[in-house]
């Protein structure tokens, strides 16, 4: 068992892999045997922009999931929680791979998004375990929606990009169904609709900085 001190600790480091690109997969990239496509300079532009929301929405679900877990008090549900983050990892490597692919850069917010992320999730695992799995399945679900929008505004052409963004899309499905069989309780409708305006924040701000 690790002390309240310990536990800061590894979460911190955990935050500095996350903000440093440290962040290793553990599964082989969909865009393996994906060759390299040829775009125009804007449709770059666009592919970088979109991928940098996706990697900072990563960036997020590592705080989240990681708040969520530090207050979790069932070890099987903080469980649940630690693996579903362990592949939002792959995601957020993926997503980091293919800004460098795209000559992109991350954005400038994410030790902000990172930080707000962390204390949401440590306040939804306070208010019960049931509720937290809760807030995993409506973010899973919200990221779902996000990820067909950005499917659609995906150059035609640019197939690693949408090789990535497919496996994120299933995982994220597999994720909510895992956390629904496992007791989660459905948010107040108020609860969803603030979730979804804080990411709309998110995701503009991500998309230019």
């Amino acid at each position: 068992m690790l002390s309240r001190v310990d536990k800061w600790i590894v979460e911190f480091d955990r935050a500095l892999r996350t903000l440093s690109g440290a962040v290793h997969p553990t599964r082989p990239s969909p865009t393996q045997g994906v060759e390299e496509p040829e775009l125009v300079a804007e449709e770059r532009i666009r592919s970088g922009a979109l991928m940098r929301v996706n990697h900072a929405g990563e960036v997020c679900a590592q705080a989240l999931y990681s708040g969520q877990a530090l207050t979790a008090r069932d070890p099987a549900k903080r469980d649940v929680l630690l693996h579903t983050a362990r592949e939002e990892g792959d995601h957020l490597a993926w997503t980091r791979d293919r800004l460098r692919g795209l000559g992109a850069r991350e954005s400038l917010l994410n030790p902000l998004w990172y930080a707000g992320s962390f204390a949401l999730g440590a306040v939804a695992g306070l208010v019960g375990d049931r509720y937290s799995l809760g807030f995993l399945v409506e973010t899973e679900r919200q990221v779902e929606a996000h990820i067909d929008r950005h499917l659609d505004r995906l150059p035609a052409n640019d197939t690693r990009s949408r090789a990535i963004l497919e496996q994120m899309r299933s995982d994220e499905i597999r994720h909510a169904r895992m956390a629904v069989a496992r007791g989660a309780a459905k948010l107040p409708a108020p609860v969803a609709s603030l979730m979804r305006s804080t990411s709309k924040v998110m995701t503009g701000g991500a998309y230019w900085l």
